[in-house]
């Protein structure tokens, strides 16, 4: 009886020094990590700031797609509002959860700050779990940005949490700091072209469903980088491609467009590509007036041997069926494309801009969690002669994303 009472008292008194300790101990965990990138704020701020991301970085949450799902905020679930709900099979500690995004604060115009915080829950103890990341110009000319995140958990009363507390730098901060490492290498393979930087030409950034096309296309082959060789290669190209249109009873079905193989130094290797379809199948469009057509007769007449005029922007049409055409004993070749999506903008300026165009453009679907597929091309809505030499040229900018 003795050493039962005695027993008892052991146990009490460790039970007393447990509450002690329990109480003495914090009841707020803060923990805080950072990673420097040499990408641009705008990237930076849009990887972090949309939820669909977080799986491609952070380890503080299933990177197994398939447990997780998406609502809220802007386009593509950015911004405030934004939120990713998970289960967890695997991490127990973690059962079932989200992260939302409570706030989101855009650098401002000249690429100063920004601040995203997230509101997480999970199966772990404590609550009010927040985490914050904000984003600082650093470096030589602030060109770098410093990314800090910070991760906050309060336990109240719990004291059983209170003493997991004392753990957390293991359990949740080593998770950070590897997490914040992971977007430092991810953030790198993203080209660092601000797409949003004021006064851009490159506009109306999408995900576009692209349908099945017929194309008669030329292999240019690696040109000479310089206006004149390049224009003199496309012209070449786009009369055999015209030959094949008048043998086969085809018509343009929208503007030629520049397959981008490769922009070196001294070459450009590229492809001359025109969207075909039967004559007579496309939209219908008014004759002009007579009148009209005898007072554009000589100017017709003058301009007609420098370049074909340039073909209208096609009509939102469905699937293109694939054509027989006859192509032996040309360069060109017949291509019936697959429906695909891709990332598309609009772009107005000289030709020779076009490589910023096209690095913009992936870095903005990169940024948004697409991967890249095939080749970029643009169409070209002023035709050969203008795009070489007027800045106010228009393109429409295309790359394919892998589903």
């Amino acid at each position: 009886m003795t050493r039962l009472l005695e027993f008892l008292i052991a146990l009490a008194l460790v039970l007393a020094l447990f509450l002690i300790i329990g109480v003495v101990l914090p009841s707020h965990r803060h923990l805080e990590g950072s990673v420097e990138s040499n990408r641009k704020m705008t990237i930076v701020y849009d990887t972090v700031s949309n939820v669909r991301r977080l799986k491609d970085w952070s380890v503080m949450l299933p990177g197994d797609p398939a447990l997780l799902t998406y609502s809220g905020g802007a386009d593509g679930n950015t911004g405030k509002g934004a939120k990713v709900d998970f289960t967890s099979p695997v991490v127990t500690a973690w059962k079932q959860g989200s992260w939302e995004i409570t706030d989101a604060q855009a650098p401002d115009a000249s690429g100063n700050g920004g601040k995203v915080t997230y509101a997480i829950t999970d199966g772990a103890p404590g609550k009010n779990k927040v985490s914050e990341i904000s984003l600082a110009p650093t470096g030589k000319g602030g060109r770098n940005v410093r990314v800090t995140q910070t991760y906050d958990v309060d336990y109240g009363w719990n004291i059983y949490g209170r003493f997991l507390g004392m753990y957390v730098k293991s359990q949740i901060g080593d998770g950070m700091d590897a997490g914040l490492a992971k977007l430092g290498t991810n953030l790198a393979t993203i080209p660092n072209f601000d797409y949003r930087i004021e006064g851009s030409k490159l506009t109306d950034l999408k995900i576009s469903d692209v349908p099945a096309e017929n194309l008669l296309t030329v292999n240019a082959g690696s040109i000479e980088r310089s206006n004149d060789a390049i224009k003199k290669a496309i012209n070449s190209d786009l009369e055999w491609i015209k030959r094949v249109m008048d043998s086969n009873d085809l018509e343009p079905a929208g503007p030629f467009r520049i397959i981008t193989t490769e922009l070196a130094t001294q070459t450009y290797t590229f492809d001359v590509a025109q969207p075909v379809r039967k004559k007579g199948t496309g939209p219908k469009t008014d004759a002009p007036k007579a009148d009209d057509a005898k007072k554009t007769d000589d100017k017709a007449d003058a301009t007609a041997a420098a370049e074909p005029a340039p073909a209208p922007e096609a009509a939102p049409v469905g699937d293109a069926a694939e054509l027989q055409v006859k192509v032996a004993g040309t360069p060109v070749t017949y291509v019936h494309t697959e429906a695909h999506q891709a990332a598309t903008a609009k772009y107005a300026g000289y030709m020779s801009e076009l490589e910023v165009a096209r690095n913009g453009l992936r870095a903005w679907a990169m940024t948004n969690g697409h991967a890249m597929n095939d080749r970029p091309y643009e169409s070209w809505n002023s035709g050969v002669d203008k795009s070489f030499a007027d800045e106010s040229s228009t393109y429409n900018v295309y790359w394919a994303i892998k589903y």
